[in-house]
């Protein structure tokens, strides 16, 4: 009787163990097997959440097999309580191992709201995007502009910001903004803190997209512009074609500046960096509106008008209609394409531009030229005002 007993104790046992072996086996394979989903999401990890929660999560938008084999998985590879908060593109297939790693290792998110906050150089825009999980890309939800007199935030806005426990925040400035323009900008972020004592130094900042978070100071943002800056000018610099007719960096970010307000084509920054070039090799005089235009606002917002005549023949710093020679500032901050545009400019025989209706210049050698292009221009102005 004993014996029998203790047989099939013993049978017992060695099946128990044989269903826990395979038990392990199945959710060692499993953890590490591609996942259920078909499609990419966005899971959203809030300050607070544990393993359960986030697993429970998953298992709702069938991302993983089973909540407590992922919870099992964290605990026996001692990542329970290395869980970060933040929004993370899971991909379709994603394995739970592969899950746990995105959600445990942290860094900046991958999808959800996303909250732009756009420096133009006409204008200021607050920009609510979020991450599509299936093409991959952000669609704009809403969009509102701060400076108007009775600011109106969408409710699109709103929800979409209060619906995400962690959104990303960023500010965008366009190559040829003001200095005072930026200053002005980050005044009016509210997730920054502290205030800009002075306004930076004009053509000091790199125009770039820029990830901030709530907290942030607004002096702390200005540093990192600035030594993008700093990086920028200092490698065009180095790499700068010795005949360049400029004697420091601070010339070579003014001519920058000047070749930025000149033209938006990219294509056409190395030409107009040509013209300038050569005029300054000729001791020409370089007779650019924007720097006149500069020296009446001092960077302070757009002149909304054309130049008067009165302005042109002013003798002022900034109008190079007047002096020989580049202006004593930049009067914008420029690109890293307009920096390397005067470092390295085109090799021409122009020294004349004007627009030609296309959003491009027409070019010229010779004044003769230049007067027919001039011409054909006014055309174009006359045709568009009828």
């Amino acid at each position: 009787m004993m014996r029998s007993v203790v047989s099939n104790l013993l049978t017992f046992l060695i099946v128990a163990l044989v269903i826990m072996a395979g038990a392990i086996f199945w959710g060692q394979r499993t953890f590490v097997a591609q996942g259920p989903l078909e499609q990419a999401i966005c899971l959203r990890v809030a300050p607070g959440d544990s393993v359960a929660v986030v697993a429970q999560r998953l298992e709702d938008e069938d991302a993983i097999v089973s909540p407590a084999l992922f919870r099992i998985g964290s605990n026996y590879t001692g990542r329970t309580e290395d869980l970060k908060f933040g929004n993370y593109l899971v991909p379709a297939g994603a394995t739970m191992d592969e899950i746990l790693d995105t959600v445990t290792q942290g860094g900046a998110s991958t999808c959800g709201a996303e909250v732009n906050f756009r420096v133009g150089v006409t204008s200021i825009s607050v920009v609510a995007r979020e991450l599509n999980p299936t093409t991959g890309r952000y669609e704009e939800v809403a969009e509102y502009d701060p400076t108007a007199e009775d600011v109106v935030i969408p409710e699109e806005f709103t929800a979409l910001v209060e619906g995400d426990a962690v959104p990303r925040y960023r500010i965008t400035l366009a190559e040829g903004v003001t200095s005072w323009q930026v200053r002005d900008a980050l005044q009016r972020v509210d997730i920054l803190s502290g205030e800009i004592a002075e306004v930076p130094a004009e053509g000091s900042l790199n125009p770039n997209s820029y990830e901030v978070s709530p907290g942030d100071t607004r002096a702390s943002v200005i540093e990192r512009m600035q030594q993008a800056q700093e990086d920028i000018l200092a490698a065009a610099w180095a790499e700068r074609d010795e005949d360049v007719p400029v004697e420091s960096p601070e010339e070579l970010l003014i001519l920058a500046s000047l070749i930025e307000k000149e033209t938006g084509v990219a294509a056409e920054r190395a030409q107009v960096a040509s013209v300038f070039v050569n005029r300054l090799r000729q001791g020409m005089r370089l007779q650019t509106d924007p720097t006149v235009i500069y020296g009446i606002t001092n960077g302070e917002g757009v002149l909304g008008r054309g130049l008067r005549r009165s302005e042109l023949d002013a003798s002022t710093p900034y109008n190079t209609y007047v002096i020989d020679a580049l202006p004593p500032t930049p009067i914008a901050n420029p690109g890293r394409e307009a920096i390397m545009a005067a470092a390295q400019p085109d090799e021409t025989p122009y020294i004349y531009f004007v627009a030609d209706g296309t959003g491009g210049h027409a070019f010229a050698e010779t004044l003769e030229e230049h007067n027919a292009n001039v011409a054909r221009w006014r055309e174009i102005e006359a045709q568009r005002n009828q």
